[in-house]
């Protein structure tokens, strides 16, 4: 390990997606850990990570980003200093299933697994020089129902979980932002390319990008010197978009405070 070497921490990398990104973070110099769920299929992408980045400052954890007790021990076992934080990681299961913690499965991954790791993580990027996060969302998004975000009491359909999702990561993005800039530390958002990916396969969907294209936009967050102080922002193509989610101040802090203190 090179010391002095900013680190990154990519969630969903074992995604078509997520690999993508961390392939270009890791091009960069930075030392990578990934994050997923499967050793196997992180093992595989860690070693073609290295090969074809040339970077051999790879590493990877399993930690399940739908379970708060497996990212809180995740952050606890973490040394030094943190640069950059993607949070990728997504699912949409076509049935409605529940955590071993006993919270909806598309909400605990999508939604409050990007809260927990932010949660978890930012003090160890507080101060630190540049440091960003990055929350991979979507264009696909809206339909929150704040009421009943589980789907306890109404239909569970996956699409309509996973534009709910995506809808909240943009406004905590928000949220987020607000609470880091006396840390310096930037928040923002993005859809990424469409890509045929497992997470598009579920909702019956290919993709006409690759994963590279679709890695674009998140790499432009994580990596480009004219994002340097901003936050707070969602971009989209490359370009920044206004969110008509994030407008909503009282429902943005509804949204933190029922992540925060609700589970």
């Amino acid at each position: 390990m090179i010391e002095n070497r900013k680190t990154a921490i990519v969630t969903g990398a074992c995604g078509a997606i997520g690999q993508a990104i961390a392939e270009g973070i890791a091009s960069k110099g930075f030392r990578v850990v990934l994050v997923g769920r499967d050793q196997t299929k992180l093992e595989k992408v860690q070693s073609g990570i290295i090969q074809r980045s040339g970077n051999p400052d790879v590493s990877y954890n399993v930690v399940d980003l739908g379970l708060q007790k497996e990212i809180l021990t995740f952050s606890k076992r973490w040394e030094g200093p943190l640069h950059l934080l993607v949070n990728n990681a997504a699912t949409a299961p076509r049935k409605r299933t529940e955590t071993a913690e006993g919270i909806e499965t598309q909400w605990a991954t999508n939604v409050l697994g990007y809260f927990w790791m932010i949660k978890y993580f930012h003090p160890m990027m507080a101060g630190q020089s540049d440091a960003r996060i990055v929350n991979v969302a979507s264009y696909w998004a809206g339909g929150l129902n704040l009421r009943d975000p589980e789907f306890k009491s109404r239909p569970y359909d996956n699409d309509t979980a996973y534009r709910q999702a995506k809808q909240a990561n943009r406004m905590l993005s928000v949220a987020f932002s607000e609470r880091m800039k006396p840390m310096e530390v930037m928040v923002n958002a993005c859809h990424p390319g469409d890509v045929n990916s497992k997470l598009s396969n579920a909702f019956g969907f290919g993709g006409s990008e690759s994963p590279e294209e679709g890695a674009a936009t998140p790499l432009v967050l994580a990596l480009s010197g004219e994002i340097n102080g901003v936050t707070g922002k969602y971009y989209e193509h490359l370009k920044p978009v206004v969110c008509q989610f994030s407008k909503d101040h009282q429902t943005v802090e509804q949204l933190f405070d029922i992540c925060n203190e609700g589970y």
